[in-house]
């Protein structure tokens, strides 16, 4: 069974607590992933966050939603999920970041079809933005699939704290060492860099919550098509999107 492992913390530098911080009515960003997570079949949804005491409040919410919580270490968050993963017997992992309320419910499915279909085992699967990989942008739509023994090879490989901070950057960075399989994302992004729904600072956070009030109005689960569509029709959400992007590259 894949395992969805989804990546909290409280100790964001920019924006401390943001996946605990009402989003919608009294809902968490975190609630509303793992709402989503849940949607998914034949699959399971654990949270790895930190021993600190600090993460004690998202222990609380896995537990009032149902969900495992791992407790790991704090900085070398690729060992964090190594452990995770093994005390779990997971070895097929969709790793989700928690600060992205709009995860795209369409393209986490399709991601675990490929996994769940291919012929050969493979170490790392995601979505391939006009050459970039997702989880370098600032989109926010997306999840990546990686295996264990891929994990256990990277902590095996090196201990530069770059690649035990960012628990996959040292595959996709060494393709050669990995079997890496790519989505190429839709065709709605193309030439459009201007869309920024990940969590990381105050005016993110409200112009991500304005935005997720006003397309759940209109949709149950949006797609991206559904999202870029909303934007390009009401460009005034561009703006700070395009603000803290200058401010905060990836």
């Amino acid at each position: 069974m894949l395992t969805f492992i989804i990546q909290a913390r409280v100790g964001s530098s920019r924006l401390p607590n943001k996946i605990l911080l009402p989003f919608q009515g009294e809902k968490c960003i975190l609630e509303i992933i793992i709402e989503k997570l849940k949607q998914v079949e034949n699959s399971n949804v654990i949270i790895a966050t930190s021993d600190n005491p600090n993460c004690d409040p998202i222990e609380t919410v896995a537990k009032k939603n149902g969900v495992d919580c791992f407790r790991g270490d704090e900085n070398d968050v690729l060992k964090r999920f190594v452990d995770c993963a093994e005390q779990f017997g997971s070895k097929d992992i969709i790793r989700v970041c928690s600060d992205n309320p709009f995860l795209d419910l369409k393209s986490i499915i399709e991601l675990k079809t490929l996994v769940e279909n291919i012929d050969s085992p493979i170490d790392y699967a995601s979505f391939l933005v006009e050459g970039t990989p997702s989880i370098k942008t600032h989109y926010g739509f997306w999840t990546e699939y990686v295996s264990l023994p891929a994990l256990k090879k990277v902590m095996a490989m090196t201990d530069e704290k770059l690649y035990h901070e960012h628990v996959t950057n040292f595959i996709y960075t060494h393709p050669s060492d990995f079997n890496i399989k790519w989505i190429e994302g839709p065709e709605c992004l193309k030439d459009n860099r201007n869309i920024r729904l990940t969590t990381d600072t105050a005016d993110d956070f409200c112009n991500n919550q304005r935005l997720f009030a006003a397309i759940q109005e209109e949709f149950n689960n949006p797609s991206i098509e559904d999202v870029v569509n909303y934007l390009n029709s009401h460009q005034e959400f561009y703006v700070t999107m395009i603000k803290q992007i200058e401010e905060n590259s990836k």
